[in-house]
């Protein structure tokens, strides 16, 4: 799993399954629901109570609420990235209005399929789906007022061309929001390579000071990590998504996984 392009292969293909099974278990998809397979539901934060929750868009993906501190006001132009369902995209569209306008970027043609007939579905006007990949995103440069992203990035095999696509696309005196999970100690060599690992946001995650490195190394600055919190994952979701390991040799070790989410801005 060191090839780019098998990682991708992996994560698409089980993202394109999860779109697939949460329509066929009737909407949302959300924590503990296993219609979606509720090892990949566990770093999922409560969103019921956010203003513009759409429940059929959330799929119980992420790791955080980015919009919580991502400044948003009515007339911004808004770029999810990893845009699943459309659970960050609807919620930032009703924040932004019917002047605003948000996008949202996903590289697995299943969930643009399904976020754009839930945007039908809303009545969601100032909202679209671009297929494309984070390190080559479909959006111009210097045309977005914030970035939001989650649990996403760490599922990118180049984060450095990521963050740097990022900056490209975010006008000046723009912002990015992102939650993510970083590392605080090294996955044990044994499981670095579990290709399910990557899907289930574990082993393409990087080191939280490595992380926020790159997101300074691409230009951000006033870089903040305004919320942390450790994710706990049961020994059985790490046995489901390492089967591929002897099961002897089936453990994150003495590794914190983290969930941040992270603000930065573009001078």
């Amino acid at each position: 799993m060191k090839n780019p392009e098998d990682i991708k292969l992996v994560v698409r293909e089980k993202y394109a399954e999860l779109a697939i099974a949460g329509e066929t278990a009737g909407g949302c998809c959300g924590q503990g629901s296993e219609g979606c397979g509720n090892v990949y539901t566990i770093m999922a934060d409560e969103y019921t109570k956010v203003e513009g929750y759409a429940p059929e868009a959330d799929l119980g993906l992420g790791c955080g609420i980015p919009t919580d501190h991502a400044g948003l006001r009515p007339g911004m132009t808004v770029l999810d990235l990893g845009s699943g369902a459309g659970n960050d995209v609807f919620i930032a569209a009703s924040i932004v209005g019917a002047e605003g306008c948000v996008i949202g970027v996903d590289m697995t043609p299943e969930m643009i399929a399904r976020a754009r007939r839930n945007a039908t579905s809303l009545g969601a006007a100032n909202v679209e789906f671009r297929l494309g990949e984070i390190e080559h995103l479909p959006v111009d440069r210097d045309s977005v007022d914030v970035i939001l992203s989650n649990c996403v990035l760490n599922l990118v095999p180049d984060k450095k061309s990521a963050f740097a696509e990022m900056f490209r696309v975010t006008k000046p005196g723009g912002h990015f929001c992102v939650s993510d999970i970083v590392l605080d100690g090294e996955i044990p060599p044994a499981m670095r390579d579990a290709a399910l690992l990557y899907a289930g946001c574990v082993a393409g995650a990087q080191q939280k000071d490595e992380y926020l490195q790159h997101i300074t190394d691409a230009g951000f600055s006033a870089v903040e990590v305004r919320a942390e919190k450790v994710i706990n994952i049961p020994q059985s979701a790490v046995d489901q998504l390492a089967a591929d390991v002897p099961a002897e040799e089936r453990t994150l070790g003495s590794t914190r996984i983290l969930s941040i989410t992270v603000t930065g801005r573009k001078a």
